[in-house]
């Protein structure tokens, strides 16, 4: 069902340019390349086995969530662009 001026559908690809921009946005924060052996911040040792789990891993596991912890929402954009949203 279409609202408005949009055409039928444009609703839901709308949601699911959204759900894409968010995974597209959480793969490029995966770590890559070789596992470092001690922290980056800290300088801990890197258990053998989150090294393993997680290739690429620069953090240890105390500092990575310390680091999600302050991590801002990402909330997006309201891509419909209704008047509600345009007030606040």
């Amino acid at each position: 069902m279409a609202g408005g001026w949009s055409r039928d559908g444009a609703v839901q690809e709308q949601i699911d340019s959204t759900v894409e921009d968010a995974l597209q946005r959480a793969r490029s924060e995966l770590p890559r390349g070789e596992s470092l052996t001690h922290c980056e911040e800290c300088g801990e040792a890197i258990p053998q086995a989150r090294r393993e789990a997680m290739p690429g891993v620069r953090l240890c596991i105390a500092c990575q969530s310390e680091r999600d912890r302050q991590r801002t929402v990402y909330s997006g954009y309201n891509r419909r662009g209704s008047k509600d949203s345009q007030l606040r």
